[in-house]
């Protein structure tokens, strides 16, 4: 799909079919049903909403200054609660390097009040929708019993997002999709971080240096979509040791720098790379896509936790006109730093 073509449009799911939904499960046991994901319309219908939220964060920049939703305002509560929760559950004293007791404290509560939480994010005839949303949420935050946190999380609750959005809790517009990622996705972010700093989480299925996050990917993609049509800011500015929190992309390598020491170029040679090799935003937002689909999408120790079905279609194959990928990466994305676990 080019940048030219309109955006596919997001089926809408009536709130009268829940009831003949079964309620999202772990789905991904083995490579063969990886491979069959790919084939089904809940991967076609990520691979839509990623492109939408995508395409309505171009040229803005934080913070965002229009007035959000009720809904979306609603989602923000619920973060805040979340966030306040950290708080009212301080770390032990541990001598372990990963992972506090704690964490597994707050997330009891989280499983706990979880249908209180979502009750008030989705009142009156939303209500529905609790039993196919509650097994997304509560593996959004990280894992509980291996105490971790990684990409297979953050992919949750971007399909916790698409879930809601299918139903049109939130609505598929412009002005909608962007405070999904400008507000929501941000304040996402920022919640997990104080988690995975508070209870010093585990990074989940970390490549080290030849990763491109330790725990996330999305906000990289949208980051770069921000920065995708100006001409003023290069790519190069990622190398500055100081960036503004003017957009996710900055945000999250001004996070990297803070969480890991040492030369950049040393602990982060995906993300350098990526700096000093790809002539511009618009081809680091393309390759960053593909590169989501091949190291996050396509790794079954990544998504083998996340709820699937219902909602998000498993029984359905998508059709043959559809989009069935990621948008394909520039000729030009760095290859010289290939990670020996993506060497074929």
């Amino acid at each position: 799909m080019s940048a030219t073509e309109p955006l596919p449009q997001l089926r809408r799911v009536s709130l009268s079919e829940l009831s003949t939904l079964r309620f999202p499960a772990p789905t991904i046991k083995t490579d063969d049903d990886l491979l069959a994901w790919k084939t089904k319309r809940s991967y076609q219908d990520y691979a839509i909403f990623l492109r939408r939220l995508n395409e309505s964060v171009v040229g803005q920049f934080l913070p965002l200054t229009s007035s959000p939703s009720e809904a979306i305002t609603r989602t923000l509560d619920l973060l805040d609660t979340l966030d306040r929760w950290i708080d009212e559950v301080p770390p032990l004293e541990s001598p372990q390097r990963f992972g506090n007791l704690a964490f597994r404290t707050w997330g009891a509560r989280l499983e706990e009040r979880a249908d209180e939480l979502l009750t008030s994010l989705l009142p009156g005839e939303f209500s529905a929708t609790i039993p196919h949303a509650k097994p997304l949420f509560l593996t959004s935050f990280g894992s509980f019993t291996r105490m971790d946190y990684g990409t297979g999380h953050e992919a949750s609750f971007a399909l916790l997002l698409l879930s809601l959005t299918l139903v049109r809790l939130y609505q598929p517009t412009v002005e909608e999709e962007r405070s999904l990622v400008l507000r929501v996705f941000v304040r996402y972010l920022e919640v997990c971080w104080k988690l995975q700093d508070t209870y010093r989480l585990e990074p989940a299925g970390s490549h080290g240096v030849w990763g491109l996050d330790d725990s996330s990917f999305l906000g990289y993609i949208f980051g770069s979509a921000e920065l995708r049509e100006q001409t003023e800011i290069p790519v190069t500015a990622a190398l500055q040791p100081v960036l503004p929190p003017m957009n996710l992309y900055f945000m999250m390598i001004t996070r990297v720098r803070q969480v890991k020491l040492g030369p950049f170029h040393e602990h982060s040679s995906q993300l350098h790379s990526i700096a000093v090799g790809v002539p511009n935003w618009r081809k680091v937002n393309s390759g960053l896509f593909k590169m989501y689909e091949a190291e996050v999408l396509g790794k079954r120790v990544v998504v083998q936790h996340l709820p699937l079905g219902g909602l998000l279609d498993w029984d359905n194959v998508q059709g043959s006109g559809s989009d069935k990928t990621m948008p394909p990466p520039p000729p030009s994305m760095p290859t010289q730093t290939q990670a020996p676990w993506a060497r074929s």
